[in-house]
């Protein structure tokens, strides 16, 4: 789901090094942030409907993360301005698309079939060799969907998989943006314009919102995406792109778990054997292969910019 630092922070290599422990931990729990705020989320569509939820969070994320990070507008170029407000635009998509998906299907399956954008992304960028593991990621997306039976939502489905084309291209935006703007600053700019367009989206159906809701909302949105930005960014000082991007293909395996135990969501055995594979298909193209570094002349030494692959 966004709220990856993919693209936008890049780290080649451990900048504190001996921590791997608490790397790991600490993207085990960004993940884990992330599922458990879209699974609160889902609970929340009765009373403000997938668009009004998706509008807040993307509001209040905006607001969280102009106010913590302070951009300063005059230091970015007019094209840079512009790439963020493209990323802010698709950032916006991605979360509503997604949110009208988990809506009509379970969590791990939207999950999983989302998962298949920045899983696109790595395998068919630059090393041809992880092009091998589209075999089990299409394998995964049958017995995810199983045409066969026809029982799953088609709908859903597909707003699942299009919302997956917004994440492989946020990722390639903020590639893009992280290589022109320092640490979070892009972020910063791109989530308030998503989060205009979210509420313009939104306002319609945003009539049974109440003092208690807004305040809910506020805490889902600190919740995801602003302490998983958090984690994910310490959690990249102290792994290496290769373990940090495989340990980001398990996240359809918890969503799953958020779904079960949060939702009640128990998945069929094909359902799960799917997600299952279109993890070890995540592992494998990010095993095989990670983005190089972008050379930034300006700050030879600076620990916030280096490498993740998806």
């Amino acid at each position: 789901m966004a709220g990856r630092l993919t693209g936008a922070m890049k780290f080649s290599r451990p900048a504190v090094p001996g921590t791997a422990g608490a790397g790991t931990l600490m993207a085990a729990a960004s993940m884990s942030c992330v599922q458990l705020g879209l699974a609160l989320s889902v609970r929340l569509f009765d009373q403000l409907s997938p668009t009004g939820v998706a509008g807040m969070r993307l509001a209040w994320a905006g607001v969280l993360l102009l106010v913590l990070v302070r951009p300063r507008l005059r230091r970015f170029a007019r094209r840079d301005l512009l790439a963020c407000a493209g990323l802010g635009a698709v950032t916006a998509a991605l979360m509503l698309l997604f949110m009208f998906a988990i809506a009509r299907i379970p969590l791990g399956t939207a999950s999983a079939l989302e998962f298949l954008g920045p899983l696109s992304v790595s395998l068919f960028g630059p090393g041809g060799g992880r092009r091998l593991w589209a075999a089990p990621a299409a394998a995964g997306v049958i017995l995810l969907t199983q045409p066969w039976h026809g029982g799953t939502d088609p709908a859903g489905i597909g707003l699942a998989l299009a919302s997956a084309v917004c994440w492989a291209a946020y990722i390639l935006l903020t590639q893009h943006v992280g290589d022109r703007v320092t640490g979070l600053n892009g972020l910063a700019v791109s989530m308030p314009v998503a989060g205009i367009l979210g509420l313009l989206v939104a306002s319609p159906g945003l009539g049974r919102l109440t003092w208690p809701l807004a305040g809910i909302m506020l805490a889902l949105a600190a919740l995801h995406p602003v302490v998983p930005f958090t984690l994910e960014f310490l959690a990249l000082r102290r792994l290496t792109a290769s373990a940090f991007g495989t340990l980001m293909s398990l996240e359809p395996a918890i969503a799953l778990l958020a779904g079960l135990l949060v939702l009640g969501q128990v998945p069929r055995p094909a359902a799960a054997a799917g997600i299952g594979l279109v993890v070890i298909a995540g592992i494998g193209a990010t095993r095989s292969g990670a983005r190089e570094p972008a050379d930034y002349p300006s700050v030879p030494e600076s620990p916030a910019r280096s490498t993740y692959s998806m």
